[in-house]
């Protein structure tokens, strides 16, 4: 990353959202001499907003210092942690290094990451940004109680959507809860989040749908049902639509573009930022397709953002490494994994062919390089 200023045009930014861990080297970057007074400054602004929305006293700052990991009960602390840590991180990369997240050649966010990008990119202000997240994240937790997550994916081909989905509305129509995906993690493998019995009702349809090959795993930790009709409860999708109405800000259109992953596409403008955002509330996060998308504008860098980020660099790694396995076993994956490397046959070749480029992009965790950084 050292010279990421100078090629700063094929780089990206992703940001993080909420995982049963999020605290990463917050801590340390707190602790920091230089950074600290601007990480500090972030989480005791954060720590306002939060406090102002959901009536409780909440101090961040004291927290990061005890590197005590937010609880889902604690999960309103966990959104403002995030989306503040987010802030403070680009904000360091700005103030020392001179690298501007808005001249980068695009940015995305996985859930919750969206939303903070939507701050980095100038359309809303941390504080404006964060009351729609905050003021349902009681009712996250709520529902989180009844909810598991799965991921179903197979070894051999990839899913049999159709089917799943089928699969799905039958279960949904016994009355005993919802299920539904939450995230499209690649073609052989997506998320799933469902409450009362419906995952162990699928688990036991899996060898009906695809007798050889697919799986599904549980998840033991508890999560906010994002991103799936679960989230028509309590009729949040509705009460956010409503309250993103008289929100300030929204009229700028995002720099850099953002490609958001409830469409999968750069879709934002000045005008309909309230819109895909109140559809990323129950709409599955469309990950392959931003990944897709990402190699297929030539990103040669990719700095990921927040505490302990996971779930894109995963996606990435796992990609890369398929892609590498399968060179070794063939002449012709290797021969057009390096021609799309050359950026005039970038533009002819199939825009699947961009996958092969997985294993040559560079990933960069931006906290723990900002703390092996020499700074006067």
């Amino acid at each position: 990353m050292s010279n990421l200023k100078d090629r700063f045009s094929n780089a990206a930014f992703a940001l993080r959202g909420y995982n049963v861990t999020n605290m990463g080297k917050s801590p340390q970057l707190l602790a920091h001499p230089k950074f600290g007074p601007i990480v500090e400054s972030y989480l005791r602004e954060a720590s306002e907003i939060c406090s102002e929305v959901i009536q409780q006293p909440v101090d961040l700052v004291t927290r990061v210092k005890e590197a005590r990991e937010p609880t889902l009960d604690e999960y309103a602390e966990a959104i403002t942690l995030i989306v503040s840590m987010e802030q403070a991180q680009l904000r360091l990369l700005d103030e020392f290094f001179g690298i501007k997240f808005q001249d980068a050649r695009v940015a995305c966010g996985f859930s919750l990451g969206e939303i903070s990008a939507l701050v980095a990119a100038g359309v809303y202000t941390m504080k404006d940004a964060l009351q729609i997240p905050l003021a349902m994240a009681s009712d996250g937790v709520q529902l989180a109680q009844d909810v598991e997550l799965g991921v179903l994916f197979s070894r051999a081909d990839s899913l049999p959507l159709h089917e799943i989905r089928r699969a799905f509305i039958d279960i949904n129509q016994q009355g005993d809860g919802i299920i539904g995906i939450s995230t499209h993690l690649a073609p052989n493998s997506v998320l799933v989040l469902g409450s009362g019995s419906t995952m162990d009702a699928f688990r036991a349809r899996v060898k009906q749908i695809a007798p050889k090959g697919l799986h599904l795993r549980k998840n033991d930790n508890r999560w906010p049902p994002l991103h799936t009709p679960l989230m028509w409860a309590k009729n949040i999708p509705n009460r956010a639509a409503q309250m993103l109405l008289t929100l300030p800000g929204g009229i700028t259109a995002p720099k850099p573009p953002i490609l958001s992953l409830v469409t999968g596409t750069t879709c934002y403008s000045d005008l309909n930022s309230r819109e895909i955002i109140a559809q990323w509330i129950d709409h599955p996060q469309r990950l392959w397709d931003v990944v897709c998308e990402l190699l297929s504008m030539g990103v040669t860098k990719i700095i990921h953002v927040g505490p302990e980020p996971n779930i894109v660099p995963a996606t990435f790694e796992r990609l890369a490494q398929n892609v590498m396995s399968q060179s070794k076993e063939s002449r012709r994956v290797r021969a057009l994994s390096a021609a799309a490397q050359r950026r005039w046959l970038q533009v002819v070749l199939p825009k699947k062919a961009m996958l092969l480029r997985a294993p040559h992009v560079q990933h960069v965790i931006l906290e723990d390089w900002l703390l092996e950084q020499k700074v006067n």
